[in-house]
Parts: structure tokens; sequence; C-alpha cells
């Protein structure tokens, strides 16, 4: 019984110190850039690291092409692609932090429900 409170404590160490990481990590993020292109390079959309639009730039030649379906087609493949490399930085940006964390005392307390990472 007692070795399950030892655990549980160690774990809300852990939980305090990554809160304060993941503060950190959100700000180191949200300075980060992103660009998501299409069509060439035609248009591009650039996003901040979590995953907010900033900017979108639209080749002139495509506007006079006056193609309004085809600019609506790329600037969503364009978003989708900023979108995806967000995610990727988020998932780099966790897996950095949480690396040496000893989450395996979470499934023992929760009764082996869940496999340690």
């Amino acid at each position: 019984m007692f070795k399950g409170l030892g655990q549980m404590a160690s774990l809300m160490r852990q939980a305090q110190e990554l809160g304060g990481q993941m503060k950190e990590m959100n700000e180191k993020i949200a300075a980060q850039r992103v660009e998501g292109t299409s069509g060439g390079g035609m248009i591009k959309v650039e996003a901040n690291g979590l995953g907010e639009i900033l900017q979108v730039t639209i080749d002139p030649q495509l506007v006079q092409s006056g193609d309004v379906e085809m600019i609506q087609d790329l600037t969503v493949a364009a978003i989708n692609q900023a979108n995806e490399k967000t995610k990727q930085l988020q998932g780099e940006q966790m897996g950095a932090l949480t690396q040496g964390l000893d989450l395996g005392g979470l499934s023992e307390l929760m009764g082996g429900k869940f496999p340690p990472s």
C-alpha cells in the first residue's frame, strides 16, 4: 500500500515539473514558423507552431487567371500541408519533453490497464 503512495507522489512531482516544461514548450512552439505550399509555390501559407495561420500569399499570376476553383483548392492544400508540418513540429517537441520520464508507475497504479511508455 505504501509503495503505491510513493509511486503516486513521484508521479505528482513529475506532473508538476512537466506542467512548467509544457508552458515553456508552448511558448517555444508559438515562436516557430512552418510553411505549406501548393501549385508549385503559387500559394504559400505560413503558420506558427500552434497551427494559427499567420499569412497567405497568392501569386498574382494565379489571381489573374481568374480560376477561382483552382485558387480555392490550392489554398486548402497549402493550409493542410502547413497543418501537417505543425503536427510534426508539436510531436517532435512533445517527444523531446517526455523523453526520459518514467511513466511505468502509472500502469501499476491503474491496475495494469495502461502499458508503460
